[in-house]
């Protein structure tokens, strides 16, 4: 979503003006011309026809001067718009973007309203990363938005700088559970429809939004025996209920470990969301996770997964990047997080985990730089296995007390925030007292491989 300046002579737009976008790896999404501070967002979804009639309602503050304003929303139709209460004439759609000209320009620092219906057959974004975003499964919904998928189902500024509340109310179905972030806060139930409305409260960025929609049934995990744990749930078609139990059955004292690596746990729950179709990669949002069954057994392959993914939620969901390109602060760390419960859990020590993704990555090729991997590798398997390997190897120089000191630090100055690795390295810096600048450049920003890092 941005503000758009006058297009330059002969229809073309010059990068530096306000409606370019503030990530080179999503280019014409997203602007840092305003931020949004909360969602509202209404959704009517018949599963059959894959029909969505959407209102979005944006709160938001200007912080450039603009004519117009332009949203991310790709694949759908906007059919009213309004800007502060009145009906806005003149708006139209081109490629992705929604643009919206008001009677009057917008100033720095005016707080203003969108109100947008908009309707369509939602479906995911294809790009460098595969399809992204609302995506119909055998007999449900799955919406994955990393990195650009957001704005497959609903008008926004997507990128993940900007953080904003959310109430997200689904109406579909009956017989059909709408899963998405946040608590529950009330159930409707009429003769053929069910609407399902979520509060997530805590600042999230757009592509962590997500809305699920299947034949579930929800468990709770029994965390008596971990201290403090919040409440964690699994939404699971019946026929998959006792497999969940038992691959999901050791979260909870993952969330344990973590908790005593990193510091609390940043929301008020957890949810597990089973789909009934097998999915390539488990996924990630903010206060939940999405399995297939494939990801359900008790072998390292998928509990490593289960890891991964809840550890997210302080790196990649609290703790957010702002921009795409220091995404090694998402994987790096959850890779780190899995090698870290591979020990607690008797399973592999960190150590021998760090020398055998050292040796994968001595044998492969040493041409990426994982603190700018660029769009296309930003996903690739070296930038988390490298990146953990910078973690361990800061962990190596500072010791074990420094090292985990630096980690709850990190967590809790930056918590609901946005992150840098130069944000990083300056914490590092000030709590582990070392030049960690010198140390992490060579795993971060140069091809050849350093030596595995050793006690």
């Amino acid at each position: 979503m941005s503000f758009a300046a006058p297009a330059s002579p002969g229809g073309a737009r010059r990068p530096d003006e306000p409606s370019g976008s503030p990530d080179p790896y999503v280019p014409g999404h997203g602007t840092n011309a305003y931020r949004v501070t909360r969602y509202e967002l209404d959704l009517d979804y018949k599963l059959a026809s894959n029909r969505l009639n959407g209102r979005a309602v944006l709160h938001a503050e200007a912080d450039r001067p603009a004519s117009a304003v332009v949203l991310d929303l790709a694949g759908l139709r906007a059919v009213k718009v309004s800007l502060n209460g009145k009906r806005v004439r003149r708006f139209s759609q081109r490629a992705e973007q929604l643009v919206i000209v008001p009677d009057a320009a917008l100033l720095p620092g005016d707080r203003f309203t969108l109100d947008i219906r908009y309707e369509g057959n939602p479906s995911p974004r294809r790009g460098f990363w595969g399809e992204v975003g609302w995506e119909e499964l055998t007999d449900g919904v799955l919406v994955a938005g990393q990195p650009n998928g957001a704005a497959s189902w609903f008008p926004c500024n997507d990128h993940p700088q900007h953080k904003a509340s959310y109430r997200i109310a689904v109406t579909t179905d009956t017989n059909y559970r709408a899963v998405c972030n946040g608590l529950l806060v009330s159930r409707k139930t009429g003769s053929s429809r069910e609407t399902w409305t979520y509060e997530q409260a805590e600042p999230m960025a757009t592509y962590l939004a997500t809305v699920q929609i299947g034949r579930y049934d929800v468990l709770t995990l029994d965390t008596t025996a971990v201290p403090g744990s919040v409440a964690q749930h699994v939404a699971v078609p019946a026929a998959l209920a006792d497999a969940a139990r038992r691959g999901l059955a050791r979260q909870p004292e993952m969330m344990q470990t973590f908790v005593n690596s990193f510091g609390p746990y940043p929301f008020q729950e957890y949810t597990v969301v089973v789909a009934e179709d097998e999915l390539e990669i488990p996924l990630e949002a903010q206060t939940l996770s999405i399995l297939g069954p494939n990801h359900l057994d008790t072998g390292w392959e998928s509990q490593r997964l289960i890891a991964h993914e809840l550890s997210h939620q302080w790196f990649g969901n609290s703790l957010t990047v702002e921009a795409w390109s220091d995404i090694w602060l998402h994987e790096g760390f959850a890779c780190y997080a899995e090698w870290i419960w591979s020990e607690a859990a008797g399973v592999m020590s960190v150590a021998d985990r760090a020398a055998a993704a050292w040796r994968k990555l001595d044998a492969g090729r040493q041409d990426l730089m994982v603190g700018d991997p660029g769009p296309e590798l930003m996903f690739d398997d070296r930038v988390y296995k490298r990146g953990a390997l910078a973690l361990h190897a800061l962990r190596i120089r500072c010791g074990d007390l420094a090292f985990f000191a630096l980690l709850h630090e990190w967590a809790a100055s930056n918590r609901h925030g946005s992150v840098s690795t130069a944000g990083f390295i300056q914490t590092a810096d000030r709590v582990a007292g070392i030049d960690s600048e010198a140390l992490l450049h060579p795993w971060l920003f140069e091809g050849a491989l350093p030596a595995l890092p050793v006690r």
